[in-house]
């Protein structure tokens, strides 16, 4: 009997303590992965500290260059040695990945993914209060232009929030669109062994809402705020999320637009600030 194949999971490590945090969550999460530790790095250019030790080495400019590169590439390399060695302790097998960034590093991260055969990207956050506070910018672009779901993981965690992460259900959003079942169907893929809820938010006045696909239950809850306020449909999930000592709440992002504007989907986004959970982003069908 052949065991499954396990998960490719691509994790962004920076060597920051939201970066630790992200690892550890997902590996609860989504155990036995199969794990490339990416780190995206940029030659210390600005460093004066460096700049400054390496000065006396360098007969001239260009070499001072050459050193300050060759310096940066190994501290990137250490850090992403770092990253596996935690992937690792949590139950992955990894391997590490750096790549030189040249701006456009949250697009960079989104086409290795691609490239990579990525089922799952992770990213950590460093906060509590919202998505343009807790998340920095190449976190924040993989989330609208990734093209497999993106695994959410604010710092720090509390400790019923780790229990959570280790057993707990999976709660999923839904309206009933296309983006709510790819949703649905991405966290049949990746968490196979979790209790799953599928989760509406009542509208008043809006009819029967959304049904739920043939032998799911549909769990509705009420949504307090004014009509059509995406804030309080985000809240409402969350609370719920945390009532069930959901591991992750998960939702559909919106993507691109036909403009190609950054649109990551206002129910989604509301979610990120809210949550105070792992947070799974799923990204709609690619048109063509």
């Amino acid at each position: 009997m052949t065991s499954p194949q396990k998960l490719r999971v691509l994790v962004g490590y920076d060597g920051s303590p939201s970066a630790v945090t992200a690892i550890e969550a997902a590996a609860r999460l989504v155990p036995s992965a199969e794990a490339t530790v990416l780190h995206l790095w940029q030659p210390p250019f600005t460093s004066p500290q460096l700049r400054q030790r390496l000065a006396g080495r360098a007969a001239d400019l260009e070499q001072l260059g050459e050193l300050l590169e060759r310096e940066g590439q190994a501290e990137a390399e250490r850090l992403a040695g770092n990253g596996v060695a935690l992937a690792r302790a949590a139950g992955w097998t990894a391997d590490a990945s750096v790549l030189r960034a040249f701006g456009g590093d949250g697009y960079q991260f989104a086409r290795a993914a691609e490239e990579q055969g990525a089922d799952l990207v992770v990213v950590g956050s460093r906060g509590l209060t919202g998505l343009k506070a807790a998340m920095g910018s190449v976190s924040e672009l993989v989330v609208h232009v990734s093209p497999v779901p993106v695994l959410v993981v604010p710092h720090p965690l509390t400790t019923v929030e780790w229990t959570a992460a280790a057993s707990g259900p999976v709660v999923v959003g839904t309206d009933g669109s296309d983006t709510a079942g790819r949703t649905a169907e991405a966290v049949a893929r990746l968490f196979p062994d979790r209790e799953r809820l599928l989760v509406a938010v009542e509208e008043p006045g809006e009819g029967p809402g959304p049904s739920a696909p043939d032998g799911a239950e549909l769990i509705t809850v009420p949504r307090h705020g004014r009509p059509g306020s995406e804030r309080a449909t985000a809240a409402a999930l969350a609370g719920f999320a945390g009532e069930r000592n959901a591991g992750v709440l998960a939702v559909g992002s919106r993507g691109l637009s036909t403009g190609h504007e950054l649109l990551l989907g206002s129910v989604a986004r509301e979610v990120l600030h809210c949550a105070h959970r792992p947070v799974l982003v799923v990204p709609p069908a690619r048109e063509g």
